[in-house]
């Protein structure tokens, strides 16, 4: 499988963002992710190539959550891993790489959750299938795309995904055992993003 480099992934995200903010929101995010894995996948036995890949990519389909204002669909964000990951196979993409889009949104939603939360997705089971998606979505939690952006720690997330159930607590607490923590105080400073 052929692996996109960075450059192309740079292009495709300014070619695909309705416009220049929404480009600064999606995009140096995705950068975040990447660093952030970078840190946890060290030792093991995962394609770092293709986990730098799915980082950059992860959200590509906010973009289309942008209406012709340039107001982001907020009321409709769950969508934007279903949506890139259209977006990636549309154009041509592996399936390895476009499951980075739809796998990565909180710690994993299941065909339970679509149905009891009248999700406006497909009913399906968006839930990391490799260590590679696991990575980037436990990656993704760790910053937010928020005005402004800002890192958020292990602790803060925990605290917060506890309004989608105890199971996602659970999920997350499995996730921090797993693959431990990333310092975020050098990413903070290169960035000018605080830490919450």
């Amino acid at each position: 499988m052929r692996i996109p480099t960075d450059r192309e992934i740079h292009a495709l995200h300014r070619d695909h963002a309705p416009t220049r903010e929404a480009f600064e929101s999606v995009y140096p995010h995705s950068v975040v992710v990447c660093q952030v894995a970078e840190q946890l996948f060290d030792g093991l036995d995962v394609d770092t190539d293709l986990i730098r890949a799915g980082a950059l990519l992860h959200d590509v389909g906010v973009y289309r959550l942008y209406g012709p204002t340039g107001e982001l669909n907020t009321a409709d964000y769950v969508r934007h891993g279903v949506l890139g990951h259209e977006l990636l196979d549309g154009l041509g993409f592996p399936e390895p790489i476009c499951r980075f889009a739809s796998r990565h949104t909180g710690v994993g939603i299941t065909r339970d959750d679509v149905l009891r939360q009248s999700l406006p997705i497909p009913v399906d089971d968006y839930i990391p299938a490799s260590a590679e998606e696991e990575l980037v979505m436990y990656a993704d939690k760790f910053h937010s795309k928020r005005t402004p952006p800002v890192f958020l720690t292990g602790d803060t997330y925990a605290a917060s995904v506890g309004r989608w159930g105890e199971d996602k607590v659970t999920a997350f607490a499995s996730l921090r055992a797993k693959y431990g923590e990333p310092v975020l105080g050098p990413l903070s400073e290169s960035t000018g993003y605080s830490v919450m």
